[in-house]
């Protein structure tokens, strides 16, 4: 049967998209590493990648592999510029003593920007492999010691002088034979040949002082600088209206025109309560122009916000964008069914959801969006009456640094397993915030990636000659635009069966990886960076409803 003309153009979009574009999540905040949860052939692994914060520099890698028979563990370091053809040869990490399938390693990023660090996993099962997606970014500028600066200036002058008095001492007093006296003309020789040799190393060390300090202006442009932007709330037509504007001081105009859909969505945009923490949007805005984006926000209670909008670029570099905003009493007379205020199409797959302060005694909020925060090991209930579980020791401690699947099982209001239908093209979300804000990250089943990402690198792997060129601005942006109506359009059975092959979703059947993610439970593979007191926020879809879920967590 032959495929609808929307959906072929809109795959073969996706598909020249994903030659172009992926997504790192350790550009969201506080958050830098990678984990990814998948398979290297026969093998299932997790592997947790800590990138440097200085360009050439090591990221650190731990992989768990499981199964038996396993010989060798290798990693490879892609850049996307270089692609497989200019990649240096693999190197071998070690099995970390005393803890079977756990293996560590270093790897060296040379250059900036997109790269991919390549697991192959040799055993009694065969071989397999694996692309993990990694930014090479530069986030940080090392300062030498005090210290250190003087003792190699000390050497530096010592050699100074050895240089200008040897060069001094031949020609003159090496000219002379045994018990020859050194002659006015020898040295008038000598203090002239000490004079132009001071005045050439003098040139060469300010040659070489002009090329360092070019060499570290550059490093500092190069370096990684957030995206600003303005979050306002304005309310024509009696309805709050979100307006998110982006600096282009911070971006430019053409970059923004690169921005590429993730689950189908431009703009992933999530409003947490400040200091309480107890109110949570998932929304999606449109964009309206090249650097405005809007929403109308739901019926969520006034106060101040903070504010994370994650956007990817074309050419795969993603972006979490801060701000705060303060959001007024909504007015009541205004039906949440009806906000279609200044012409914004309402998303359906927007959602948002009240619960219990952090650390406070203060009363839950009356909404009917409205649950408890649970905790460890507790379960609590959701709005629509089913029943969540964090499936995690209540009281046990957790390890900053150390992955962890975070894993939720949905059962029925009467207790029984409850079927979980896609949201956004995957099985579940979750988003997690530490209680100060400078820790925020958006977490899939896969891991801390999309699956764009993936697929981008593993294109570009396949690939042989140079790294394909921009495309021109206002043409992508038009074709991102066209996509993004059209999957708008879609019913959500046909826009999860386009979107999901894509994030490598596949049956059960197909992927026992997600075999558990098919039924009623989910599991978000992380690494808390730092300790601190957090909030997650976890979301699922049942009978056609998105539920969220929220639960505390203590991480020492």
């Amino acid at each position: 049967m032959t495929q609808p003309t929307n959906e072929r153009q809109i795959r073969g979009f996706l598909a020249c998209c994903l030659l172009f574009t992926f997504s790192l999540a350790n550009a969201h905040v506080g958050s830098p590493g990678v984990v990814y949860q998948g398979v290297a052939g026969p093998y299932r692994i997790l592997v947790n990648v800590q990138p440097p914060d200085v360009i050439p520099g090591t990221a650190q890698l731990s992989v768990f592999v499981e199964g038996a028979g396993v010989r060798r563990v290798t990693v490879q370091p892609i850049h996307w510029v270089a692609g497989d053809e200019g990649a240096p040869s693999p190197d071998e990490i070690q099995a970390v003593a005393g803890q079977p399938g756990h293996y560590q390693g270093l790897v060296w990023l040379m250059w900036r920007g997109s790269s991919s660090v390549r697991i192959a996993v040799e055993g009694a099962a065969g071989r397999g492999t694996a692309s993990i997606p990694v930014l090479a970014a530069v986030t940080a500028q090392r300062e030498m010691p005090a210290q250190l600066g003087w003792i190699l200036a000390g050497l530096g002058a010592l050699l100074l002088a050895l240089m200008v008095t040897t060069v001094g001492a031949s020609v003159s007093d090496g000219t002379l034979k045994p018990g020859e006296a050194l002659t006015p003309a020898l040295r008038r020789k000598r203090l002239v040949a000490m004079g132009v040799t001071t005045l050439l190393c003098g040139l060469i060390l300010y040659g070489g002082s002009a090329w360092w300090n070019g060499w570290a202006d550059d490093y500092r442009r190069f370096m990684y600088r957030p995206i600003t932007a303005t979050a306002r709330v304005d309310a024509p037509d009696a309805q709050r209206v979100l307006t998110l504007r982006m600096d282009t001081a911070s971006v430019g105009d053409q970059r923004l025109s690169y921005l590429v859909a993730d689950h189908g969505k431009l703009m992933h945009l999530f409003l947490v309560r400040q200091g309480t923490l107890d109110v949570f949007a998932h929304l999606h805005p449109v964009r309206k122009d090249t650097v405005t984006f809007q929403v109308a926000l739901p019926n969520v209670p006034a106060g101040r916000y903070l504010v994370y909008a994650d956007v990817v670029f074309r050419n795969g570099f993603p972006v979490t964008i801060t701000d705060t905003v303060d959001i007024s009493v909504p007015n009541v007379s205004v039906a949440l069914a009806s906000f279609n205020p200044a012409g914004l199409r309402r998303d359906t797959e927007d959602t948002y959801v009240v619960t219990n302060p952090l650390a406070s005694g203060q009363p839950l909020l009356a909404d009917s969006n409205a649950v408890l925060c649970g905790s460890p090991g507790i379960r609590t209930r959701l709005s629509d009456g089913s029943l969540i579980t964090w499936e995690q020791s209540p009281g046990g401690a957790l390890q900053a640094g150390k992955v962890y699947p975070l894993t939720f099982r949905v059962q029925t209001a009467a207790g029984q397993p409850a079927a979980l239908e896609p949201y956004l093209g995957m099985m579940g979300h979750a988003a997690v915030l530490r209680d100060d804000g400078r820790v925020f990250i958006h977490l899939h089943p896969v891991g801390t990636y999309s699956m764009a990402q993936q697929q981008f690198m593993e294109s570009r792997i396949a690939a042989e000659g140079a790294a394909p060129a921009a495309p021109d601005t206002q043409v992508f942006r038009d074709s991102v635009d066209q996509v993004l109506s059209r999957l708008a359009a879609m019913n959500e059975t046909d826009r999860n069966a386009l979107l999901m092959p894509a994030m490598n979703h596949a049956p059960a059947s197909a992927d026992p990886l997600h075999a558990g993610h098919e039924a009623s439970t989910v599991a978000f593979p992380y690494a808390f960076p730092e300790p601190g007191d957090y909030r997650i926020w976890v979301q699922i879809k049942r009978e056609g409803k998105i539920l969220t879920g929220a639960f505390d967590a203590k991480v020492r």
